[in-house]
């Protein structure tokens, strides 16, 4: 907004007439009338006065129009960096899913499929999982979420609920699933299902909210 336009609205918002203005300033109205529509600007002593009367600042009155910009160019600029690092963080988090799944499939076939030794299966398999875990915290630190709000953002709260039912859901089905079949070195895998499942949760509200803003 120009200095003109902004001395027009703090005089309507004064609720004050051109005339009423050129008194209290001692100057003509058609003074006033140049000046809102920037047919030429105050004169450097008449700047004071001006601010006095709208009880503002002489920086609001003289840079008040380039901080806006700046502050709406750096809101955009903040808005792209969010919505780049969450499609970073999207594809981080998927290909960590696609590794957990692909240790969840190497464990079930290596040993009864590929005769293979138990031992060699086993440091393959937590291998797939050590690099999967590597690219969700490599991910989630070096493209983190923008700071939380002190109001929890709803989705957000959401994925959490949803996160915690089926965190309960497998806490029964391991329990019951153990006891009944006492393989206790086998049924752990369970928990790589449930870690894989929260992770999809995640990116499905992620997608959802990126999808949503847009």
């Amino acid at each position: 907004m120009s200095i003109g336009g902004k001395l027009y609205d703090l005089r309507k918002k004064k609720g004050l007439s051109q005339e009423e203005v050129a008194d209290k300033l001692n100057v003509s109205r058609q003074t006033v009338s140049k000046w809102e529509t920037d047919q030429s600007m105050p004169d450097f002593d008449k700047i004071v006065p001006i601010c006095e009367l709208y009880s503002i600042t002489t920086d609001e009155l003289l840079l008040g129009s380039k901080k806006e910009e700046t502050k709406i160019s750096e809101e955009s600029t903040n808005k792209e960096e969010v919505s780049v690092n969450k499609r970073k963080r999207a594809f981080g988090i998927s290909f960590s899913v696609f590794f957990y799944f692909l240790a969840v499939v190497w464990i079930t076939i290596a040993i009864p499929v590929f005769r293979m030794n138990p031992i060699l299966a086993s440091g393959i398999f937590l291998l797939i999982c050590g690099v999967a875990t590597f690219i969700i915290i490599y991910t989630c630190m070096v493209y983190k979420a923008p700071k939380e709000k002190k109001e929890e953002d709803p989705t957000k709260k959401l994925v959490r609920q949803v996160n915690d039912i089926i965190a309960m859901v497998f806490v029964v089905i391991y329990l019951a699933v153990s006891f009944i079949t006492m393989a206790w070195h086998i049924t752990w895998i369970l928990w790589c299902v449930y870690a894989c499942i929260e992770e999809i949760v995640k990116l499905i509200f992620m997608l959802r909210s990126d999808k949503n803003e847009k």
